[in-house]
């Protein structure tokens, strides 16, 4: 038996988006956004599901936040509703939206639960890309103004802030791949929009430093991380290739101003490149305070000239799986958090999202048994902890996710929460996982034989 002691300052939180989890799609002043747009249109997302209702927090936060506090985590990661507290993108505000943020906040001070919000968490106001979206270097403007408003409203009571949640996915998964909102499938738009999220992001850093606002910010990337099949080097770049697209492609010019040499000549056999004009990458170079990591799961692959833009074949190794099919391999947290640590010179971490889709039901005494995502956390918080004892500068972990909610293109059918929702009557109930997270929390370790 092996006992895992974390160091005493050390966060332990967990983590919601707002369209994921707030339902009250139309209610109080709410404007529609992307992602309402994208769900009601036929084949986007699984059975028809829609976030118009989701975990209906929007009304239950109180319910919510209690859970929380029973948890005993002292961090709570949400994002913040673009279109409800701008209905329009910009102009008018939504004072029922702002409202209804206070009152999250307060009751989740009043819970002593630290804060941590999200500005942009995918949710786009649908009257913004009706101008052309992240494409339209206006919205940039746009993103200013909400992000202003939320600190001048906020500052003193959110001292920990994400510009943008896996600008991998609201860019290329959304704009390249088409998978998610709003679905569109051009590598030079989605290229172009990545471009354009990083300059709102060093535009906001940068006012976040002029309003002098108490506390720190940063961004939060999808990190992959993928192991060569075998020591060929045409293996090894291929890889390369994938580490870099959801991470470097977003963290260089932060740290470095420039994109990462590789991608870029990558990017420009396919005739795409990034619309840089004078001024943006010191902009986007604007210093931050952290690195959010979100983290799931690591593959094995190889290069195969067929195997899209990338050139990069997943192998599968035989490892067990989530019930969204992705392989479990712990050792890549430890691996992801030494190349990001190495890389950009051992910043600030926060793991801002891990977690596993794990699909039990309620057995016939109410109990949720998810003994697979305990075992799935269990390993992925030793990994975090060996790369701790390794001097790496991680101060928090948050796990994915508080609530069973929407998740994007797979609707309801997907279920990532330590906490179940039964999507019909939307009671929630603790799983097991929450009483072992819950546990790991109160104590600050845990012991294992694995």
């Amino acid at each position: 038996m092996t006992i895992y002691q974390f160091p005493t300052d050390f966060k332990w939180g967990t983590a919601t988006a707002a369209y994921q989890v707030e339902g009250a799609a139309n209610i109080d002043g709410r404007g529609p956004s992307i992602w309402d747009t994208f769900s009601k249109t036929p084949g986007k997302v699984y059975g028809g599901d829609t976030g118009d209702v989701a975990c209906d927090s929007y009304h239950r936060y109180k319910e919510d936040i209690q859970l929380m506090k029973e948890l005993g985590v002292t961090t709570y990661r949400f994002s913040v509703s673009w279109p409800r507290v701008f209905p329009l993108g910009q102009e008018e505000v939504n004072q029922l939206g702002l409202d209804y943020y206070h009152q999250v906040v307060d009751e989740l001070l009043h819970a002593g639960i630290e804060p941590m919000c999200t500005l942009y968490h995918w949710d786009l106001p649908q009257a913004l890309e009706d101008k052309g979206g992240w494409w339209n270097r206006e919205t940039i403007d746009a993103y200013e103004k909400y992000a202003e408003l939320m600190f001048r409203e906020f500052s003193g009571k959110i001292k920990q802030w994400i510009t943008f949640n896996e600008p991998w996915c609201a860019s290329y998964l959304s704009n390249y791949l088409g998978i998610h909102a709003p679905g569109h499938q051009d590598l030079q738009l989605a290229t172009t929009i990545a471009h354009h999220m990083l300059v709102a992001h060093g535009k906001t850093v940068q006012m976040f430093r002029e309003l002098q606002v108490e506390g720190q910010i940063g961004i939060a990337p999808n990190l992959t991380w993928a192991v060569p099949y075998t020591n060929k080097q045409e293996d090894k770049d291929a890889c390369l290739r994938e580490v870099m697209w959801t991470g470097d492609w977003f963290l260089d010019p932060i740290y470095f101003k420039t994109y990462p040499k590789e991608l870029l000549e990558w990017f420009e056999k396919e005739g795409v490149s990034p619309p840089i004009i004078d001024g943006d990458m010191n902009i986007i170079a604007e210093p931050i305070d952290f690195i959010g990591v979100n983290y799931y799961s690591a593959g094995v692959s190889r290069f195969n000239e067929n195997a899209g833009m990338l050139q990069s074949e997943a192998m599968d190794m035989g490892l067990e799986r989530t019930d969204i099919g992705w392989p479990i391999d712990a050792r890549g947290l430890y691996e992801a958090l030494h190349y990001v640590a190495d890389k950009y010179g051992n910043p600030s971490i926060y793991i801002t999202e891990n977690g596993a889709c794990i699909n039990d039901e309620p057995n016939l005494e109410g109990e949720v048994d998810d003994k697979r995502r305990v075992n799935y956390l269990k390993q992925h918080i030793i990994q975090l902890h060996r790369s701790i004892e390794d001097g790496i500068n991680v101060k928090g972990y948050m796990a994915w996710s508080l609530l069973d909610n929407f998740e994007w293109a797979e609707g309801y059918g997907k279920r990532f929460g330590i906490v179940y929702v039964n999507f019909r009557t939307l009671e929630r109930v603790k799983k097991e996982s929450y009483y072992w997270y819950g546990k790991l929390v109160k104590h600050n370790w845990f012991e294992s034989t694995q």
